[in-house]
């Protein structure tokens, strides 16, 4: 993780120094001889730091010393991140004034007023006080380095492309016909079974050994549902908030989002929709010892027909005896023939008739009995030993140190930091900060992708842009078994997934201090000052009305906050402000989902580091300050849903690294500003509107620049293409990596010749054209 943050300082120190003579940027005296010590310094380090992070397990010196190396590269990235935005500012200034309509005024009016003038000194000063800081605390460290006798191994290895396996793969799944009958038997019970009250079934076992699997597979066998009339799936985890559990049941039963947020709401929408209906839930992964939590929603399930069942699955026998059981099932480990033929199905997959299969199979046999008949461990040794080919890698997995630690007694394998161990660094951040996410969240892959991007993680190496190197990383990750539960689009590609729990504790134990989710309420609102200090990235789990509680937390070290429905309380929502104003150092702000945003405050102007920008489904948001227009950085914005935004600032052309505008569905945006036909570096552009209101906002033309477009785009408006000539401007032929094209006239009929003019490449995959000659329209 540190040796991923310093090569993030070390390319950005680089890319400064060249922006700095491109721009004609001077430093402060002293400055210009601090940056190559710094370099220097840094990549002496950075070759240790692998050496570093193995040892942390066992020396506590060393944990201390990379816990300050990380907080101190988490300071030197903004610093340099500030510094190469002010000359990223000063670059779009000199654009935007050598465009400007040229007048005749005096000689004295080119001149720079002194203010501006003070303000550029001021800035460059703060900039080399701070880098003069940095430099002499990290001299400091490099001393400490010495101390401790670390071995250099820094490498730039790069991952193989991975073809990725199923999370739940019927074939894989071994040892548990007798555990999965038993299950089936009591849930299609028999009449000797029925009775009135709750019948529950509980699945009982420490983390990696298949619980969930084993409910899946009762939870999808066929009699099962046959013999249904519901069947609801909620994955619970920690902590149990029986609102959210409430509403992830009403949505199961009614298919659709629900809006509903008081519990009494909710329970009533429930009984409603279960009466005289035989249903299944499955709670998966509770945790709760909490009676009166767990009786809030037991009550609720009452009204349903006789036959119907609760199936539970747990770490906890505490949680069974809480919830009256009816019948309790411990699931046990794998024998040691199930484990080693799991292992030797994974290991040699796609190898069959091979030379080495012999070879390496006591070998293997020996990695399966040390995994002590977990199916979590058995699948991450054997997707990471099918990748290795000697016997020399297969026998430093078996005789690794690793297998000794008592760190592991908290149900974290040792085959988890084996297979982390072999992620190249880069890799390794990129896991490691999923653990900013809930346990059992769905995560999209172009959202993690993003937000990956967001932090640095992620760069082009000249044939593949970040986000296809985020795709790579992404299925290395997949394929590695520290992601599951995939959902796939129609071509087999995954495009979202799982943690599971037990990796996810894995990837928090490897964060400690830099990744949580942070839940505020009025009982901890008390520490929350010194608690935020220390972490780097977070999501904002609001349980109650907490007034002032932006005002007590210091976040101004948070590079992520992760707030989708966190302000779903009219008090909460008062302290937003005040909250952007400490986030000085933010790169990622996820909004999204909160329907009492009306308006974005000012504030996020001073955001100058954010690149991730998501308020989707904020249904009330009306309108975008013009301050947004100074996150020159921003990567990604996403206004998806947000159905009453009519328009976009109209200085969107200064927001030139903009890769992703997500607009689909906001209904009411009427235009687009005339600067986005300049934002070149637009990859995703969901809907580009042609207006009819001038020169202010886009016309078909202005698509013309917009040549890296990819995915889908929607082109509405092109009844107001009166010119064939116009259209042509478009040079929709440019778009090579467009694959889908939607064409959309309005009310007004339009230039006949216009489709055939717009001319998309040859590479579209699907054109749908509406209202084209159709002048007939609903009254």
């Amino acid at each position: 993780m540190a040796e991923t943050l310093l090569s993030i300082v070390l390319e950005q120190l680089a890319s400064v120094a060249r922006q700095r003579i491109e721009q004609e940027v001077r430093l402060m005296v002293g400055v210009k001889k601090e940056v190559p010590h710094l370099t220097e310094v840094l990549q002496t380090i950075r070759a240790v730091v692998a050496d570093a992070e193995k040892r942390q397990v066992t020396e506590e010196r060393v944990k201390v010393w990379l816990e300050r190396l990380k907080d101190m590269a988490y300071q030197m990235e903004d610093v340099v991140d500030e510094w190469s935005t002010a000359i990223l500012k000063l670059q779009i200034e000199r654009v935007e004034n050598a465009a400007m309509p040229k007048k005749k005024v005096s000689s004295c009016c080119i001149i720079p007023s002194p203010l501006i003038c003070f303000k550029q000194v001021a800035s460059r000063r703060h900039i080399a006080l701070k880098i003069k800081d940095i430099k002499e605390r990290l001299d400091d460290m490099e001393r400490e380095r010495i101390t401790f006798n670390f071995v250099s191994s820094w490498s730039e290895e790069r991952p193989q492309r991975l073809i990725t396996t199923s999370a739940i793969d019927i074939s894989e799944v071994y040892g548990r016909d007798m555990d999965k009958n038993t299950i089936l038997y009591h849930l299609l019970g028999n009449k000797c079974q029925e009775k009135s009250g709750l019948y529950i079934v509980s699945i009982v076992g420490t983390g990696g050994m298949g619980k969930t699997t084993l409910a899946q597979l009762a939870y999808n066998h066929p009699e099962v549902k046959a013999h249904f009339d519901e069947r609801i799936w909620v994955c619970v985890s920690d902590p149990f908030d029986p609102i959210r559990v409430c509403r992830a049941i009403v949505e199961a039963l009614q298919k659709e989002s629900c809006n509903l947020h008081d519990l009494e709401a909710l329970q009533q929408k429930i009984q409603t929709c279960i009466a005289g209906k035989k249903f299944l839930l499955v709670l998966d992964d509770v945790w709760t010892e909490n009676h009166q939590s767990w009786e809030q929603l037991k009550n609720t399930l009452t009204s349903g027909a006789v036959g119907s069942r609760i199936l539970v699955t747990t770490r906890k026998e505490s949680v069974v005896k809480m919830m009256g059981t009816t019948y309790m099932h411990s699931l046990g480990e794998l024998s040691r023939e199930q484990s080693r033929a799991l292992f030797h199905q994974i290991a040699f997959f796609e190898k069959r008739s091979w030379e080495k299969e012999e070879e390496l199979k006591e070998i293997g046999e020996n990695i399966a009995d040390k995994c002590k008949g977990l199916p979590l461990a058995i699948k991450t040794l054997g997707n990471l030993l099918r990748l290795k080919n000697s016997e020399e890698e297969w026998k430093n997995v078996l005789n690794s140190e690793v297998w000794q630690l008592d760190e592991f007694e908290r149900d974290i394998s040792p085959a988890l930091l084996l297979s982390y161990y072999d992620l190249p660094p880069a890799i390794q951040r990129c896991f490691s900060f999923c653990a900013v996410f809930p346990k059992d969240s769905d995560i999209e892959r172009d959202e993690l992708i993003k937000l990956w991007m967001a932090q640095s993680y992620l760069k082009s190496d000249g044939s593949k842009e970040m986000e296809m190197v985020g795709r790579t990383y992404f299925e290395y990750l997949a394929a590695r078994s520290f992601f599951q539960d995939f959902e796939k689009d129609d071509d087999g590609n995954i495009i979202g997934c799982k943690i599971h729990d037990i990796v996810h504790d894995f990837a928090q134990f490897l964060t400690q201090n830099e990744c949580f989710v942070v839940e505020v309420d009025n009982q901890k609102k008390g520490n929350m000052d010194l608690f935020f200090q220390k972490i780097h990235h977070a999501t904002l789990v609001v349980r109650e009305s907490t007034p002032n509680f932006a005002s007590t937390c210091n976040m101004k070290n948070l590079h992520t906050l992760l707030a989708k429905e966190a302000f779903n309380i009219s008090s909460v929502l008062e302290a937003l402000p005040n909250l952007l104003r400490h986030l000085t150092c933010l790169r990622a702000l996820d909004l999204s989902s909160n329907p009492l945003i009306e308006e974005l405050p000012k504030e996020v102007g001073k955001l100058i580091h954010l690149r991730y920008l998501n308020l989707s489904k904020c249904y009330s948001l009306r309108e975008l300050p013009e301050t947004i227009c100074d996150l020159y950085n921003l990567q990604t914005l996403n206004i998806q849903e947000c159905h009453i935004l009519q328009k976009l600032p109209q200085a969107m052309g200064k927001i030139i690294n903009l890769r992703h505008l997500e607009n689909d569905r906001a209904d009411d945006l009427k235009g687009l500003p005339k600067g986005i036909g300049r934002l070149s570096s637009l990859q995703t552009l969901d809907v580009f509107i042609v207006s009819s209101h001038g020169n202010d906002e886009c016309q078909i033309r202005d698509l013309r620049n917009l040549n890296n477009l990819r995915g889908g785009l929607s082109i509405e408006g092109l009844d107001e293409v009166k010119d064939d000539g116009e259209a042509e401007k478009a040079e929709l032929k440019n778009r090579v990596h467009l694959q889908r094209l939607e064409l959309k006239f309005g009310r007004e009929e339009g230039t006949k010749g216009v489709v055939e003019t717009l001319q998309p490449h040859p590479n579209l995959k699907s054109l749908l054209i509406y209202n084209y000659g159709d002048r007939e329209w609903p009254n």
